[in-house]
């Protein structure tokens, strides 16, 4: 088994903790305050804006946080639990753009926890603990249908071009064929495993593994390849063919539960687990008598459990979220091709639940209540900067997806660089974010029409 070591950490388990970097935010915190000094900011208006006074979770108490009056702040130099030197956070000059940040929308609709979310072209799906999955219409963000089951919570989604997969807490998938006869409509295809075929298997003893031994907890898909992967509790990764929905192999990937997975274009498939390892597994064609799928590399996060995982396709970047609250990534090296560590991001105060990343954003949402958006230098891969943190939900951020584009018919500016976040929370209410980045020129003519924006409800 590879193994490639990132650079020395601290004891495990350590405390996590931002008080050691308050004097390089507060310092950050002035250099923003005086740049924008002079400026009058909107605070935008929220719809359908919920009462949460049934929901019996309260947020944890940021005492340790420091005040962010500023949409956007550098990640510190320094970290707790990395070195200087291997922590990617040197600051991006910003200081010829205006970074904004507004809540566009707030829906809550009862149906319990927000648990999963999936985007395809404009379409929009979303899980929760309930037997529903709903379908949202984009740019309007409008619902336009709903997927019912007998089952409920739909843990994880995944969708293809003409597809949608869910899983759900009693171990089973559910398929549905898209299409667009007269409108979007979804016609259901399968449930994987089905339950004759499982049932005859573990009978005549040739596949009593078939079915996942625990919950599902995430799903990838490899169109080109014909497979579906899911993730499972019971730390192993089963394949399944698409083109009939049998199980074609087991891997039993960690040694604790698994968390995350994604498939990439290449054939390398990801795994997160407790175990504090992200590991890098290629699906093999060549030789029969070996496994379909062997293990490449694995890949340390200093003794914490990996919570979620990210691909950004555009660089090659790999992101994976940590229960300690920082954010972890690797970087391809240029003749190797091989992963190497790059270094981490520090800002949550609590467990990173989810990641998305679109074009040079990447976009963490946590335990903490908050969603923090983070953009990569386009020269260099290991300089982050946070943009924005997206206050508003009163419930640990269970799951982002993000793309490119506005979710209005405004008319966007051709310096406005940013992108749209749909989150989802354990308090169940589903938000919608724009984040901007445009140059001062625009900046004035955006003020004359009273669009900018710089707080978040």
């Amino acid at each position: 088994m590879a193994s490639l070591n990132s650079p020395d950490s601290s004891p495990p388990n350590i405390s996590f903790s931002i008080r050691e970097t308050r004097k390089t935010t507060t310092t950050t915190t002035a250099a923003a305050t005086s740049s924008t000094a002079g400026r009058r900011f909107y605070r935008s208006s929220s719809t359908k804006e919920p009462s949460f006074s049934q929901f019996p979770f309260t947020p944890p108490h940021l005492n340790n946080c420091p005040s962010l009056p500023q949409s956007f702040h550098n990640s510190p130099a320094t970290s707790p639990l990395h070195p200087a030197s291997t922590t990617a956070a040197a600051p991006t000059k910003l200081s010829d753009l205006l970074i904004s940040h507004r809540c566009v929308s707030s829906v809550l609709k009862k149906d319990g926890q927000i648990l999963s979310i999936a985007i395809f072209n404009d379409i929009l799906y979303t899980g929760s603990d309930s037997n529903l999955v709903r379908i949202w219409k984009l740019p309007d963000f409008t619902e336009c249908g709903q997927l019912k089951t007998k089952a409920s919570m739909a843990v994880a989604l995944q969708v293809s071009h003409d597809k949608v997969y869910a899983a759900y807490s009693d171990c089973k998938i559910r398929v549905w064929r898209r299409n667009w006869d007269r409108g979007l409509k979804h016609l259901r295809l399968a449930t994987i495993p089905a339950t004759g075929n499982y049932v005859r298997s573990y009978i005549s003893g040739k596949d009593k593994m078939m079915k996942h031994m625990g919950p599902i907890t995430s799903l990838a898909i490899n169109i080109s390849d014909d497979v579906l992967y899911s993730s499972s509790l019971d730390k192993s990764v089963k394949i399944w063919r698409i083109s009939d929905f049998k199980c074609v192999e087991t891997i039993q990937a960690h040694c604790e539960p698994i968390n995350a997975i994604i498939a990439a274009d290449d054939g390398l498939l990801y795994t997160a687990s407790d175990d504090a390892t992200v590991r890098v597994w290629r699906r093999n064609f060549s030789r029969s008598d070996r496994p379909t799928h062997s293990l490449v590399i694995t890949l340390p996060t200093k003794f914490s459990p990996v919570k979620t995982l990210s691909l950004a396709t555009d660089s090659g970047l790999l992101y994976g979220g940590c229960s300690d609250g920082y954010l972890h990534f690797w970087l391809k090296g240029w003749f190797s091709g091989q992963l190497k560590y790059g270094g981490s991001l520090q800002g949550h105060t609590h467990a990173v639940m989810c990641l998305a990343t679109v074009g040079k954003y990447v976009v963490s949402g946590s335990a903490d209540t908050t969603c923090r958006v983070w953009a990569r230098d386009e020269v260099d891969y290991q300089m982050h900067t946070c943009l924005a943190v997206l206050v508003g939900h009163r419930g640990p951020v269970r799951c982002v997806a993000a793309f490119s584009g506005s979710v209005s018919e405004e008319v966007v500016e051709e310096a406005d660089d940013g992108c749209t976040i749909c989150s989802g929370s354990l308090d169940g209410v589903l938000k919608v974010w724009r984040v901007t980045c445009t140059k001062n020129g625009t900046r004035n003519r955006s003020l004359q029409n009273g669009t900018e924006y710089s707080d978040v409800m």
